[in-house]
């Protein structure tokens, strides 16, 4: 094993470590957890296994395998986008209904006190 390949494992693995300690200290939660871990899982692999990201470059047509990685990464913080994206959408959805639920609370608050 070279230095490059000492040192991309041993991120890959202080990766894992600090999604761990993220769940476990309630930092992040499952369904964000998995794709965080599925990633570090992929990147310990292609670390270890050096031969398969030239392998799966040269299938792509990718010359310069580390440039795999890096469209890798892009795809990934494309899917992250996108997902949280859809959570923001959920979330303004939900705060509008709530704030329209509390605007008809206190309409009918006031109506209740104008009758006493």
């Amino acid at each position: 094993m070279d230095k490059v390949q000492i040192f991309s494992v041993f991120v890959s693995f202080f990766l894992l470590w600090v999604i761990l300690h993220l769940i476990k200290i309630r930092r992040l939660g499952i369904q964000y957890s998995i794709v965080w871990l599925i990633t570090g899982l992929v990147l310990l692999i292609l670390s270890f296994w050096r031969d398969l990201l030239e392998k799966m470059a040269e299938w792509i047509g990718i010359h310069y395998p580390p440039s795999l990685l890096f469209l890798l990464g892009f795809f990934f913080s494309l899917i992250i986008l996108l997902h949280f994206s859809v959570i923001v959408t959920q979330l303004t959805e939900m705060n509008k209904e709530l704030a329209q639920k509390i605007s008809l609370l206190n309409l009918e608050i006031e109506e209740l006190r104008k009758k006493l």
